[in-house]
């Protein structure tokens, strides 16, 4: 068994490296072609080649290229209706000869819409009729019996992959833009999510003057549930903060320490951030100088915070 599973991989590994030498101008061609698509990008295939289609679809869609999946069977039966001018379709057949794809041939052509051939033989029905032609030809298949598609289902779906990474190189495709179309993954939520979605805002925000005493500012403390109170001035703005922490190193000098103003005992120049900054940068800045929390401001000369965030607020958001 660990013998017939490394001659498989083997076998996919080299019909997967025999492509390297297939990129070229039809390719780019091939590109082009989906990069002037005025509409959308239909990728079809039936069977196994549908089932790869479907991955191409979604990997294209997901990287800049709005892409669907269109069933040929289905398609012969009233879905080509979802073909329209301006469309551009990718149709996929290791024989080139697939019953259901070569129908709807007709119909692509008579709409004019570009169609890019993805095949193991050129001179088959399909890649004959594709405006540009991509071979997928394999040596052979990793299935001793030579019927089931397995090289040449890994040569397509590398293909695919191939299509879609350099359209999105070519489009100039970020991290950014893969987050918009992943909002619930965790590289989503670190790339959209922000700082004024999570902070605490209002009287959420815990605050004292710099008259309180220490034995006022931990009902403060202890009220907000945060583990720690700004100190302002008359004027609202931020001049220290007194975490949970610091009360820890205080008691340790008497409970007398309780009666002194906490302008005496305050760490000054708090860490700030901006509410539009990325709640990642918020983590970055907690992880780097070893706090919880985070005052925050409107912009960079915001003197009076706006809002607080908590480690426990990117903890539960799923930025960590």
């Amino acid at each position: 068994m660990i013998e017939t599973a490394k001659r498989v991989l083997q076998i996919e590994a080299d019909a997967v490296l025999a492509l390297r030498s297939r990129i070229d101008g039809a390719f780019s061609q091939a590109v082009q072609m989906i990069l002037n698509c005025q509409g959308k990008v239909v990728v079809t295939g039936m069977g196994k080649s549908g089932l790869i289609c479907q991955k191409i679809a979604a990997t294209m869609a997901s990287t800049g290229t709005p892409t669907f999946f269109l069933h040929p069977a289905e398609g012969i039966h009233g879905d080509l209706g979802m073909l329209s001018k301006g469309d551009t379709v990718i149709a996929v057949s290791y024989s080139g000869e697939t019953e259901e794809v070569n129908r709807i041939l007709p119909v692509i052509k008579r709409m004019g819409l570009p169609l890019i051939a993805i095949s193991g033989n050129p001179q088959s029905t399909l890649g004959i009729a594709g405006d540009v032609h991509l071979d997928i030809s394999v040596a052979e298949e990793a299935c001793p019996l030579g019927l089931t598609p397995t090289a040449s289902t890994t040569a397509t779906l590398a293909m695919g992959d191939a299509l879609a990474v350099a359209l999105l190189d070519v489009r100039g495709f970020k991290a950014e833009d893969f987050a918009l179309f992943h909002p619930g993954g965790a590289l989503g939520k670190k790339l959209l999510l922000r700082v004024e979605d999570l902070m605490h805002i209002g009287d959420e925000i815990p605050l004292v003057t710099q008259e309180t005493l220490l034995r006022d500012a931990l009902f403060e403390i202890t009220s907000k549930k945060l583990g720690i109170t700004g100190v302002v001035d008359p004027q609202g703005v931020l001049v220290g903060v007194f975490s949970d922490g610091d009360l820890r190193r205080i008691m340790q000098l008497g409970l007398e320490g309780l009666q002194q103003p906490i302008q005496q005992v305050m760490a000054t120049e708090p860490k700030r951030i901006l509410r539009k900054n990325l709640a990642a940068k918020a983590l970055q800045i907690m992880e780097a100088h070893s706090i919880t929390s985070l005052f925050v401001f409107a912009d960079a000369k915001g003197e009076i915070p706006v809002g607080i965030v908590h480690l426990h607020d990117l903890l539960k958001s799923g930025v960590v």
